[in-house]
C-alpha cells in the first residue's frame, strides 16, 4: 500500500468545536498532514487564538463562528464556507459538551443543551454539509464519539445517551450516504490529558482507577487520536463505512 493514499494535501477539512481540547489537536495534525482546515467554534476569542496558532505552523487556516445547534446559522455559515473558500471534502463532527448530575435530579433543561449539542448537532452540520457532497459524489464525515458510545458511567446519563446516538446516527448516515461514494465514521477517544481533564488527572483517587482499567496502564495523549483521524480523512479508508474507531488503550477491551 502507497503511503499516498494516507495524503491530505489539499483536502479541506471543516472540524465544529476545534477551538480548543480534542478538536484543535485533531486540527493541528490534520493541518501538518497537507489539509487545508476550517476552525469553527462557538466563541470567538478561542477561534481567533487557534487560527492564529495553526497559520503560524504554516497550515492552512480559516475560521467560523458556529453555533452547532442553530440551524439557520449552519445553514448560512456553510454556504459562506462553500461560496468563499471552496466544498468542504471531509467534515469531522467534534462539538460536544458534558454535564454531570445524578439522573433522579437532572434538569430537562440540561438534559435538552447536552442532546442538542452532542446529538443533534451532528445531524444538523452533517445535513447542510452532505448536500454538496451527494452533488459531488464524493465526501468525508468522522463524528466523535466517546467510550460512553458503549459503556455508561454514574452521573453522565445525558451525555451517555447523546453518545450512543452519535455512534448509531453515524451507521444510518452510513446506510442513505454510502451509496454516494460518502463514508461515515466515528471516532471514539478513551481517557486523554487535556485542559478539561486536568482536575481528574490531578485527582489521585480516579488517576488510580483509570490507569488501573486501561490495559496501556496510562492516559492517552491528544495527539495520539491523530493518525485515526488522518487515516479516515484520507483515501485509505475509502471503503471503511459505518465503523467507530476506538482510540482508548485497551480500556473497552476488559471488565
Amino acid at each position: 500500500m502507497s503511503l499516498e493514499l494516507f495524503n491530505l494535501s489539499g483536502k479541506r477539512i471543516l472540524i465544529t468545536g476545534s477551538g480548543r481540547g480534542i478538536g484543535f489537536e485533531m486540527a493541528k495534525g490534520l493541518g501538518q498532514a497537507g489539509a487545508e482546515i476550517i476552525i469553527s467554534d462557538i466563541n470567538s476569542q478561542r477561534l481567533e487564538s487557534a487560527v492564529a496558532e495553526l497559520q503560524s505552523m504554516a497550515i492552512r487556516a480559516h475560521g467560523v463562528i458556529m453555533n452547532v445547534t442553530d440551524e439557520r446559522q449552519i445553514e448560512k455559515t456553510i454556504a459562506d464556507i462553500q461560496q468563499n473558500i471552496g466544498p468542504i471534502e471531509v467534515l469531522f463532527n467534534n462539538a460536544g459538551v458534558n454535564l454531570r448530575g445524578p439522573l433522579e435530579e437532572y434538569s430537562f433543561e440540561d438534559w435538552k443543551t447536552v442532546l442538542d449539542i452532542n446529538l443533534a448537532g451532528v445531524f444538523l452540520v452533517s445535513k447542510h454539509v452532505v448536500k454538496d457532497m451527494i452533488k459531488r459524489q464524493a465526501g468525508k464525515i468522522v463524528n466523535t464519539c466517546s467510550l460512553m458510545s458503549e459503556l455508561g458511567r454514574s452521573s453522565t446519563a445525558a451525555y451517555t445517551a447523546s453518545k450512543g446516538g452519535v455512534k448509531m446516527l453515524t451507521k444510518a448516515m452510513t446506510v442513505e450516504w454510502a451509496k454516494h461514494n460518502i463514508q461515515i465514521n466515528g471516532i471514539g477517544p478513551g481517557y486523554f490529558i487535556s485542559e478539561m481533564t486536568k482536575p481528574l488527572v490531578e485527582d489521585e483517587k480516579f488517576n488510580e482507577w483509570i490507569c488501573g482499567r486501561t490495559p496501556a496502564n496510562r492516559w492517552g495523549q491528544l495527539e495520539e487520536l491523530v493518525g485515526a483521524a488522518i487515516f479516515l480523512a484520507s483515501d485509505a479508508s475509502s471503503f471503511v463505512n459505518g465503523q467507530i474507531i476506538y482510540v482508548d488503550g485497551g480500556f473497552l477491551s476488559t471488565m
